[in-house]
Parts: structure tokens; C-alpha cells; sequence
């Protein structure tokens, strides 16, 4: 008899009116698997715990979304560095490229994305059998290939081929678990399967308490993100081009060009993106939710981008944009990449903080050399004002997907397929508008078009976990890729090829026989 430990996991911001025990953080009881998966409420409840590794763990523990992608890949990017709070060898060494198998930030993405993983083919296989309402049943099935699929996607992203797993694994011999490697082809494919499936049953929005759970909507452009990526390196199967834009337009709306009727649209002020009084508005169409100082519920990144020592404040700067050297500048940064008129830039960036005990202003001079009248700029998308100053977490919710994003999804895959197109313009001039900045140069090349929507993107999607992604698959204009040019550029000399897939976690190769590491990591 298989025993569970029987906890309804649910660190979201999500909640349904049949689960009021949703946000209990301690175990009631041990229940065999043959009592459990009976009711309803256990079906809405492994559901919720497939949802759980988007953003739980607080300050104590590290989640995908809740702080793992910034310390376990926005390090190794061009964008961000590890602050003087940061003292994790296995940060910092991602950060400088010199990680190995056995680093614990990359077996911690890997392990939380197979145990979700897990999670969800578990809904997969008990909820079929249970007796309750219809309707519920195939949305409840329809969230969790959403989520399988979305897991999925990073993973095949970071390291390539992976095992493909699909059945609820029962086991007790280790030796069932070892599991050889599939394409990413068929990774891919599965990804598709589940998304097209998805859409198919989820509805197109909740009402609260559920809001924030996955919809049809969202379905939709995650897929349209699949096929763009595909369409890109490593795989670069062009025809996906067409699917991405034909998949965006199914969701954006008609004055967009698309047949969408979700409701989704750009916010006018770029700060009500993340601020968490405006969460869940019109421009989220999936996001990681968040709750701050409630049953470590909280978006753990703000004190790590906020200045040490500020009274008041719980800063402890561990995270820090990466300053190189442009020309004759030996302070540049992405900071400087965004032109002054640019709306994003001091949402995205705090430069000085108030102390709410003494009302003093902080700052951090740029120095080495000293840069008269400037200070460091500071990672500010996930502050919260409401309650910085009295905890370590915030509520504001990461975006995995916007509308912001789509547009630009729609704009590039409409660009490769056909050349800058009214289309594309059209969708990458919404976001600059919004921004601030006038409308893309007219007359524009095919690849003129690309690096000007590379950049806007880059500078849209700053410190929202996409830039590692976009580094390893996007290309110049004679199809290469500029992976290795593009951190060369900040200072990692020794960025090469096999650094675009991470090695597998050597624990993982030391248990599962039939796994075959890497290239390069050996």
C-alpha cells in the first residue's frame, strides 16, 4: 500500500469556493493513495499542487518563478550579475560560465520542473476516475496539460533532449526510473498535444476567487511562444513561423489584427504590469501569483535587488545588472540601452531608495571608475510598496506570459515568415507607443526589422526570466547564431556553443544509467 502525506498545497493566490481549506499549510493527516483521489475536493486539490512549483518557498525556498530563474539563469545572461549579497558558489559561477553538472541552482530547476511534472500526470491518470461534475473535471485536466506542457517547455529549452514522461510513475524499484533521453523533437510535440488540448476545454476566464488560473487564452499564446521558438535555433523549422503568427492572432483582438475575444490588451501606464494593486489586470494572461507576507506566498526577489544597510528596508543586493565595458564607457549596462524618453526604463530601474525610518534618501555611486553625478541602478519590476518595508516577500506577480509579449511574438514571426509586413509594424509600434518612443523607422530590411524587435523585446522583458531563452535561440541576419557574439560583448570571453544547453544534473546521470550528458559537459 502506497502512503501520501495528504497536504492541500496551494501557495497561490488562487482558490476555488469549494476549497476553502486551500491555503492550510500544515498536514492534517497520512492517507494511502487507495483512500485519497476520491472526492472533488482531492481532484481541485492535486491541481492546485501541480500549480505549487510556479511560485512557492518565500524567502526559505527557491521556485521556477519565485526567485530560481534569476539565481539559476538570469546570472548566466547578459543582463544581470550576482550583487555582493550573493555569496552561492553555485551562483556565481553560473554567472561567470563556469558551471558544471554539478551545480545545485541547475538540478534545482530540473528536479522542481520533474517533480511538477509528476504532479501533473498523476492529475492525469486519478481524476478520470473520480465521480463529480463533468464541465469541472475537463477544465481541472485541462490545467494540468497546461501546466505539464508550460513545464515542459522550459525544460527541453534549458537542456535539450529530456525523458519524456507521460504516465504517472508507481514504481518502488529504482530501476523504473531510469528513463533514456527523447528528442526535443518529440518533447516539442508533446508540448503542442497538450496546449491544443488545453485550449480546447479551458474557459476563457475565471471569476474570484479562481482568477489567475490557466485559460484558453493562455493556452493559445504559450503556443504561439512554442512555435516561435521552434522556429528558431536550435531546431529552426521555419514553416513554425506561419503557425506562430496564425496561433497569436487566435488570441489578440480585433483591433490587433486578431480574432481573439479574451478581453487582453496593453495597459496604458507600464507600471501597473507589475504593481501588485493592478495584478491580474488585462495585459496578464498567465501569470505566477503571489501573495506577500501570507504562508510564504511571497515574491522573494525585491530585497535581493534593494541596497544593504538601508534602515527600514530589508535590501540585501544580491542581484545587480551586469556593468561592462562599451567603448570608452567601463559602466555600461542595459540601463543605458533604454533612451531617456523611454517609459520602461524607471519602472524597470530604481536608482535611489527613501528610508521609511528616517526619511533619508540612499544611493550607490557608480564607481571604478567614479561616474560624476550617476548612481547604480537597481532591479525595481517586483517592488512593492505597500510592504517592502515590513517584509522579506512581495505581491507582485511575475508574468509568464503578456500581452506585451504576444504582440512582439506576432511582430517577429510575421517578420520571418513575410518581411516586415504592415503586420508586424503594427504590433511592434503598440509596444513602443506604449513605451514612449515613435513608431519603428518605415522601409525597414528583414533584418533591420529583426534586430530593432530584438532590442524592444530585450528591453520590454527585462528581468521577467525570458532573456537566457532568447539568447540561446534567436540569430543574425545570415541565420547564425549570436549566442557566443552576445556575451562576448558583456565581458564572458569564454562563452562558447555548449553553453546553450545546460549539462544534466550529474546526480541524475550518477542514478539513471541510460541518461547520456551534454556536449561539452562530459
Amino acid at each position: 500500500m502506497k502512503i501520501l502525506k495528504y497536504i492541500p498545497i496551494a501557495f497561490l493566490s488562487l482558490g476555488l469556493s469549494s476549497c476553502s481549506e486551500f491555503l492550510k499549510e500544515e498536514p492534517e493527516a497520512f492517507l494511502s493513495e487507495e483512500q485519497y483521489y476520491k472526492t472533488q475536493t482531492d481532484a481541485i486539490n492535486a491541481v492546485n499542487a501541480v500549480y505549487f512549483f510556479l511560485n512557492s518557498g518565500g524567502s526559505s525556498v527557491q521556485t521556477p518563478y519565485n526567485t530560481l530563474f534569476n539565481t539559476g539563469m538570469n546570472m548566466a545572461g547578459d543582463d544581470e550579475d550576482p550583487g555582493p549579497g550573493a555569496t552561492n558558489p553555485d551562483v556565481r559561477s553560473l554567472s561567470v560560465l563556469a558551471h558544471s553538472a554539478t551545480n545545485l541552482r541547475i538540478y534545482e530547476i530540473w528536479q522542481q520542473h520533474y517533480a511538477a511534472i509528476k504532479k501533473a500526470n498523476v492529475v492525469l491518470e486519478k481524476i478520470p476516475a473520480i465521480e463529480f461534475d463533468n464541465a469541472l473535471k475537463e477544465r481541472l485536466l485541462g490545467e494540468a496539460k497546461f501546466l505539464r506542457a508550460l513545464y515542459y517547455f522550459n525544460l527541453v529549452r534549458l537542456y535539450g533532449d529530456v525523458p519524456l514522461i507521460k504516465e504517472y510513475q508507481k514504481s518502488v524499484d529504482p530501476a523504473g526510473y531510469e528513463i533514456a533521453k527523447s528528442p526535443s523533437g518529440e518533447v516539442y510535440a508533446s508540448i503542442e498535444k497538450d496546449l491544443i488540448e488545453a485550449a480546447a476545454v479551458l474557459p476563457a476566464s475565471y471569476a474570484s476567487p479562481n482568477v489567475g488560473r490557466a485559460t484558453s487564452g493562455a493556452a493559445k499564446a504559450i503556443l504561439a511562444k512554442v512555435y516561435l521558438t521552434k522556429a528558431s535555433l536550435p531546431l529552426n523549422v521555419t514553416a513554425h513561423y506561419k503557425d506562430a503568427v496564425a496561433t497569436a492572432e487566435q488570441v489578440l483582438s480585433p483591433a490587433d489584427g486578431g480574432t481573439g475575444a479574451y478581453g487582453y490588451d496593453l495597459v496604458s501606464n507600464y507600471a501597473e504590469v507589475f504593481l501588485p494593486a493592478f495584478k491580474n489586470n488585462k495585459e496578464h494572461i498567465f501569470s505566477a501569483q503571489f501573495k506577500s507576507n501570507s504562508l510564504n506566498q511571497g515574491n522573494a526577489e525585491t530585497p535581493r535587488a534593494i541596497l544593504s544597510g538601508i534602515p527600514g528596508l530589508n535590501g540585501n543586493y544580491a542581484h545587480m545588472v551586469r556593468f561592462y565595458t562599451n567603448g570608452e564607457d567601463k559602466s555600461f549596462s542595459i540601463y543605458k540601452l533604454f533612451k531617456p524618453q523611454d517609459k520602461r526604463r524607471n519602472v524597470t530601474f530604481v536608482r535611489s531608495f527613501t528610508s521609511p525610518a528616517n526619511g533619508r534618501v540612499y544611493a550607490l555611486p557608480i564607481v571604478n571608475p567614479a561616474v560624476p553625478n550617476d548612481s547604480t541602478p537597481f532591479w525595481g519590476k517586483w517592488w512593492d510598496p505597500a510592504s517592502t518595508a515590513v517584509t522579506n516577500q512581495s505581491a507582485a506577480n511575475v508574468p509568464i506570459i503578456r500581452y506585451a509579449e504576444l504582440l512582439l511574438i506576432h511582430a517577429e514571426a510575421e517578420n520571418e515568415a513575410n518581411g516586415p509586413t504592415a503586420k508586424a509594424y503594427k504590433s511592434l509600434n503598440r509596444v513602443r507607443t506604449r513605451a514612449g518612443l515613435p513608431n519603428l523607422t518605415a522601409g525597414l530590411s528583414k533584418d533591420q526589422f529583426r534586430d530593432s524587435l530584438y532590442l524592444d523585446r530585450r528591453l520590454e522583458v527585462v528581468y521577467e526570466y525570458q532573456r537566457w531563452f532568447d539568447l540561446i535561440r534567436q540569430k543574425d541576419g545570415s541565420g547564425k547564431s549570436t549566442f557566443v557574439a552576445n556575451l562576448v560583448k558583456v565581458g564572458k570571453t569564454n562563452a562558447a556553443d555548449k553553453h546553450r544547453l545546460y549539462p544534466l544534473p550529474q546526480s541524475e546521470i550518477d542514478n539513471n544509467k541510460l541518461l547520456v550528458q551534454n556536449p561539452g559537459f562530459e
